[in-house]
């Protein structure tokens, strides 16, 4: 058996292993079943669980799984169009995720598809600071499609990207905490002005009665 701090308490009985647990207010949880004796260690099996948990929640948080994100071009695109498709692209490839391109070819431009895998290759070219071919370009059907792959990790990104927002959330909480203080100050100092005009008021009308009484009296 094993102690709840990596001690070794030696082979024990199971009776022996379930008063200890009981007197130490722990669970006695089989750790190596198949060993000879099996290994059982005392543990508090619902922070044991609630650890694993938040464990499997950050490995899944810091693993790189990219998407892959589709544009889709004319082989016919004006300059402006393209601009603005590659910024997608960037975009996109700086956010950790490949980027499936796709020319898109209409009646005869089938029949020259050259003109498809230049403008992919171009486009590959002027975003090569943010990422680079995986997949080259090839025709599929009516279409050419050419992969592009980031060049940083996505995990690096994320890292950031959540950082970022940490910070984002934390001003945020920061000045929703700085509105509600000052929202009940202003409410703590308006009660305190109406109770202090309602002793205001008290205190004239307790006077005012006793100058009457006191004329009553004297009449």
């Amino acid at each position: 058996m094993i102690g709840p701090k990596g001690e070794q308490v030696g082979v024990v009985a199971t009776s022996v292993a379930l008063n200890l647990a009981r007197e130490a207010n722990l669970d006695l949880v089989e750790v190596a079943p198949n060993a000879k004796p099996p290994v059982a260690k005392l543990i508090d099996y619902g922070k044991y669980k609630y650890n694993e948990k938040i464990k499997a929640r950050e490995a899944r948080r810091n693993q790189s799984t990219a998407e892959v994100k589709e544009i889709r071009f004319r082989l016919k695109i004006d300059d402006h169009d393209f601009e603005v498709k590659k910024g997608h692209v960037t975009r996109f490839l700086n956010g950790g995720d490949k980027v499936k391109v796709t020319i898109m070819l209409r009646g005869r431009e089938q029949s020259r598809p050259v003109g498809g895998v230049e403008l992919l290759q171009r486009l590959a070219e002027e975003v090569e600071e943010f990422g680079s071919i995986e997949s080259r370009p090839r025709q599929d059907g009516r279409n050419i499609i050419m992969v592009l792959a980031p060049k940083g990790k996505k995990v690096q990104t994320q890292s950031e990207q959540r950082r970022r927002g940490a910070e984002s959330r934390a001003e945020r909480q920061a000045r929703q905490a700085a509105r509600l203080n000052a929202k009940r100050e202003a409410q703590a100092t308006a009660v305190a002005e109406a109770e202090s005009k309602v002793a205001g008021a008290t205190a004239n009308k307790t006077s005012s009665q006793k100058t009457t009484s006191k004329e009553g009296s004297n009449a």
